[in-house]
């Protein structure tokens, strides 16, 4: 079992960050597989051609993303932390995977061969500059099948953290971890179960550690800079409901209520700030913001303040008035 021991100044300073270059990572290993999640099949229909005749026409590209998703071990030089919380920009990430020697990569590289479930080579692995040539292929990827699609992940990358830093206010970072992913748990009063796999415990530096969603993969990895700074990388809550569209508010409900306010009511199973709120309908803040007073005036949601912002969630009248999901 691997273990992360966090000191009680780590913990205090342990945050959540965005991670453009993780998305990215996570984006490459669903287009190379067959599509197994029905809520990622029109944007995976959209581009996932186009992204195999890119690794077709380049051996180095095609092997280093096969190797990526097909092994327990992802190359360290790709998986660095990232360093601008939750306005993490991109190019700042993908300079030190330009800059990597390439006795680092191969290095690295060699440590996922050993570790992965299929059998690999590293034949395709010539020539030289393959830190630089790496990060030609995240730009490639970054630049034509996620940006256009960061506007809407980033708004359901922010929800997820809305949501824990919730959690975190009311009850504390155990009940913030919880369902981040099928292994990680809080141990004890130090420590974060990671993995079931035997390894070594890491100690996370006194800066604390990151944690940082992603939208298109169901898959979580640990993040690692020496000599202590850590980013746990988990599955967004609710990216699938949110891809595949919110259900239509029982008629009922929108007559007693009103459609605006049923339609609030209903998108609040997911804690949500009125930012986030106005996004997801495409309405003004001033319009969310009078459907939140009266649902709040009336006890169907409760605001919890998380630093500037305020975080909204249905209280249990609210639920009830809702009623069960549909099956």
């Amino acid at each position: 079992m691997v273990l992360l021991r966090l000191s009680s100044m780590a913990l205090s300073r342990s945050r959540f960050a965005l991670s453009p270059l993780a998305e990215t990572l996570g984006s490459m290993s669903v287009l190379i597989k067959p599509c197994s999640d029905p809520w990622l099949t029109p944007w995976y229909t959209r581009h996932r051609d186009a992204f195999l005749a890119v690794l077709d026409a380049d051996p180095f590209a095609k092997g280093l993303v096969e190797l990526i998703c097909s092994t327990k071990y992802l190359p360290g030089f790709v998986t660095l932390p990232p360093s601008g919380g939750m306005r993490t920009a991109f190019a700042d990430e993908l300079e030190p995977v330009a800059a990597a020697p390439d006795a680092a990569v191969r290095a690295d590289l060699e440590a996922a061969v050993a570790h992965s479930w299929q059998r690999h080579d590293l034949e395709w692995l010539t020539g030289h500059g393959w830190g630089a040539r790496t990060a030609g292929l995240f730009r490639y990827t970054w630049e034509t099948h996620v940006l256009p699609d960061w506007p809407r992940r980033r708004a359901l990358l922010e929800r997820d953290v809305s949501h824990r830093a919730g959690l975190l206010a009311a009850y504390g970072w155990p009940r913030a971890l919880q369902q981040m992913n099928r292994r990680s748990a809080w141990v004890g009063a130090d420590a974060i179960r990671f993995s079931h796999q035997p390894g070594p415990d890491r100690v996370v530096g006194e800066d604390g550690m990151l944690f940082v969603p992603v939208c298109v993969t169901s898959g979580t990895w640990l993040s690692e800079e020496p000599p202590a700074r850590y980013a746990l990388v988990y599955p967004a809550r609710g990216s699938a409901a949110a891809a595949t569209g919110r259900p239509e508010p029982a008629h009922a409900l929108e007559r007693l209520i009103g459609t605006g306010r049923a339609a609030v009511l209903h998108e609040l199973e997911r804690p949500a700030t009125s930012t986030e709120l106005a996004h997801h309908f495409g309405q003004s803040l001033g319009t969310v913001g009078g459907h939140l007073a009266v649902l709040r005036e009336a006890g169907l949601i409760a605001g919890t303040r998380v630093g500037r912002r305020v975080v909204y969630r249905r209280t249990g009248a609210g639920d009830l008035l809702v009623g069960p999901r549909p099956v």
